[in-house]
């Protein structure tokens, strides 16, 4: 069985910055109580001609730049989005088009804010499998095309970006830099965040039907804050570690105050912890790498580092892995 190593990080964002004071000319707010309440002090919007495939085209592009690797031999694509192009062609077979990696297969995950950290379990276990070497995981959004801008709860909390990373094989007898993984779900709470798509109905709850991102806060900040607080004991313990052996928690950004109240659930300081919202906002799928790429850019991350991602959404679905930055 291989083990997989984490060995390259890109990201992609649209150029347009949308401050908080944007907000103020069409709905009752301002950047006092917008900060207040999600710690988002600006996000980017996509143009009208820039979708979600483009920022996942351009973040394995800042990939291979970065990096100085070859993609050519990458032999599988997984894109995590909540906010395709269009529901097929995929964004991963979008993405190996345009890259020109012949060799690649192609798939989407669904999986809403997990769906990154979903895609790095499945690329640990193909790599595991030994059926692939070489797997590209990337979380894309373009989430303002799909949010609701009558709704003032949500509509400031969402931004675009991507992000991407590369696992690869390690080398015989090589320890991997990914360790055990943990996955899970809770059906029961897909009507507490949603999109409509052909049904007008979610199990049988009538839901609106306007293709925007709908969403309970309040019950998805409990159970988000629950959820978390108790898988991540369960992680460590999988992985044999206890929360001091963590160098960085990467929770994903959906708001600080459910990340203030998971660090304190979990007496782990926010100081090691890494966000993306203060920046990018709630990307979704993206919110993890983007927060991985501020920490490598601030110089606050270095190789070598361990790691704790956990993702938590739409579905209601939830991942977390625990890996090592190997670049």
């Amino acid at each position: 069985m291989a083990n997989s190593n984490f060995t390259a990080l890109g990201m992609a964002v649209p150029e347009k910055i949308v401050p908080n004071q944007y907000f103020e000319s069409f709905i009752d707010t301002n950047d006092e109580w917008i900060v207040s309440r999600t710690g988002i002090r600006a996000r980017r919007h996509a143009g009208p001609e820039e979708y979600t495939s483009h920022l996942c085209v351009r973040a394995a592009r800042d990939l291979a730049e970065r990096s100085g690797t070859d993609l050519s031999d990458v032999d599988m694509i997984i894109v995590a989005t909540t906010s395709p192009d269009h529901p097929m062609p995929g964004m991963a077979c979008m993405v190996q088009y345009r890259m020109e990696m012949p060799r690649a297969g192609a798939f989407d995950i669904y999986a809403a804010c997990a769906g990154f950290t979903y895609g790095i379990v499945i690329a640990k276990g193909l790599i595991a499998a030994g059926t692939h070497r070489k797997v590209l995981v990337i979380g894309g959004e373009t989430l303002s095309k799909i949010t609701d801008f009558t709704d003032r709860t949500s509509c400031v909390l969402f931004g675009d970006g991507a992000g991407a990373v590369l696992l690869e094989a390690a080398a015989p007898g090589e320890k991997g830099g990914v360790g055990m993984c943990i996955t899970g779900a809770f059906g029961e709470g897909g009507t507490d965040l949603y999109m409509s798509g052909l049904s007008p109905k979610i199990y049988d709850h009538p839901i609106v039907c306007n293709q925007k991102i709908i969403q309970n806060g309040k019950k998805v900040f409990k159970w988000a804050v629950n959820t978390v607080t108790r898988e991540v004991p369960r992680l460590l313990e999988l992985n044999n570690l206890q929360l001091a052996d963590i160098d960085w928690f990467i929770p994903h950004s959906a708001n600080m105050r459910i990340i203030e109240a998971i660090c304190k659930e979990l007496d782990f300081p926010m100081e090691k912890t890494l966000q993306s919202l203060s920046e990018f906002g709630n990307t979704s799928s993206a919110s993890i790498p983007l927060a991985l790429h501020i920490g490598l850019r601030d110089g606050r991350v270095k190789k070598g580092d361990k790691a704790l991602f956990f993702g938590f959404g739409g579905g209601l679905t939830y991942a977390g892995a625990v890996l090592e930055i190997g670049f």
